[in-house]
């Protein structure tokens, strides 16, 4: 259902923390010109965790509004709490969300079955579309490949990212689901690798930097083109490694800014990057032949 270099976006945000709807706008025209192939909003790159109820719903329908089409959204609607994941998902598809992300339940470290009754009672509740999401290094809770098999059963849920960076992982999870279930990576430093395995795409943190090159070495992965892609990737390999240096999204909420798209805005508890780091992140920029403003 949904392919290529998927953008884990950044929310944009003033100084103050204040959401910014002119740079969300701004960024969504960069994205629609350097041809990425989808939006991902409100996820962990999109500080899911630091916006309320009513803000994570508002920039999901401003995400819609502003993308008029041009390429899909998918919006982050997971929690740890089943009910709230219920009514966030419920929220996107009202404002026209073309799929939502459903990170597993952090912190309160399900069961493998509580995992699948947790996932099958938002499929239920809501006939979006649905990506599951598993990102165990910063959820403490691991959805493993055979639970994800057993949700691959249910219709409206049509794809997941994993964001292990572990390839036996998501060979296991190809041979289990085949075609009834669409692999994305969420994990740019290995995405290559798994879409030559048969993965669709990557929800990528490095395609708010580099949205063009990262579009073109998912077709080039995908389309078998492998000499490419890698050239391609090992241009982009610092930034895979550097916008990692702090915790994300920090690292790439400040490249973004030294982009000239946003202004240096983001919440507490999190904070800018500090001063350290930031000659080696704009080194990695420079290298993939991102302009700095």
């Amino acid at each position: 259902m949904f392919h290529g270099s998927m953008v884990a976006l950044v929310t944009p945000m003033h100084p103050d923390g204040a959401l910014d709807w002119e740079a969300l706008e701004r960024l969504i025209e960069f994205h629609v010109q350097e041809g990425t192939d989808a939006l991902v909003v409100v996820g962990t790159t999109g500080e899911s965790a630091t916006l309320d109820a009513a803000e994570h719903c508002r920039v999901i329908r401003e995400a819609v509004r502003l993308a008029r089409g041009r390429l899909p959204v998918i919006a982050g609607t997971g929690s740890n709490c089943t009910r709230e994941a219920i009514e966030l998902t419920r929220c996107a598809m009202e404002a026209g969300a073309d799929a939502c992300l459903l990170v597993t339940p952090y912190y309160v470290k399900p069961t493998q079955e509580g995992l699948y009754l947790h996932y099958r009672a938002v499929a239920e509740a809501v006939p979006v579309p649905q990506i599951l999401y598993n990102v165990p290094g910063r959820t403490a809770c691991d959805l493993l490949p055979e639970t994800v098999e057993r949700l691959a059963a249910l219709p409206n849920v049509v794809g997941i990212k994993e964001a292990t960076g572990d390839l036996d992982r998501g060979r296991e999870i190809l041979e289990r689901c085949g075609e009834r279930l669409d692999l994305y990576s969420g994990d740019d430093a290995t995405a290559l690798e798994l879409m030559a395995l048969g993965a669709k795409g990557v929800i990528s943190v490095t395609a708010n930097v580099a949205p063009r090159a990262m579009r073109e070495l998912c077709a080039a992965a995908r389309e078998g083109r492998l000499e490419e892609a890698r050239a391609l990737d090992a241009r982009l390999a610092g930034l895979h490694r550097d916008l990692f240096l702090e915790s994300n999204p920090i690292p790439v909420k400040w490249a973004v800014h030294r982009m000239g798209l946003i202004a240096e805005g983001i919440r507490l508890p999190l904070t800018p990057l500090s001063e350290a780091h930031r000659p080696r992140l704009e080194a990695s920029m420079r290298q993939a032949g991102v302009a700095v403003a």
